[in-house]
């Protein structure tokens, strides 16, 4: 067993060539002779380390990219009504937070806003948490 930070590119290579990963694909990926594996399994095959070293994905990340491979990060995507691909489901472009709360804000029937306490923000902790010294402030 060796230090995944001492590997070499050929190294990294010729485990690519005998990996097989059967598994949900990681979000960090490298693409070793035109074929994407997980970044952070590949280094530790490599190395020759166990699954539980403490190399993490984003050193794996700068070890294979310091070695020259291309990385990628696939975020999961969904969906938004009109067919555009966008990171979380319902998110937009907005020109300010205040745009995307006031869309938001316009999706909440009324009857769902008449159940809003009228002190809601002022004691936020109190019907959040059920925390009642948070409404009893000393002034």
């Amino acid at each position: 067993m060796r230090n995944p930070k001492e590997l070499t590119r050929d190294e990294v290579i010729h485990a690519a060539s005998r990996f097989r990963w059967t598994r949900k694909m990681p979000k960090w990926r490298v693409v070793v002779q035109s074929r994407e594996l997980p970044a952070r399994p590949l280094v530790l095959e490599a190395a020759g380390v166990p699954p539980n070293d403490p190399t993490n994905s984003h050193q794996a990340v700068a070890i294979l990219e310091r070695l020259g491979f291309e990385t990628r990060y696939a975020a999961e995507r969904h969906q938004t009504e009109d067919n555009q691909t966008a990171e979380y489901p319902g998110a937009a472009r907005f020109d300010s937070i205040v745009d995307a709360f006031s869309a938001i804000a316009k999706e909440v029937p009324d009857k769902d806003w008449a159940n809003v306490p009228a002190d809601f923000s002022k004691n936020v902790d109190r019907y959040l948490y059920r925390d009642k010294s948070a409404s009893r402030t000393k002034r």
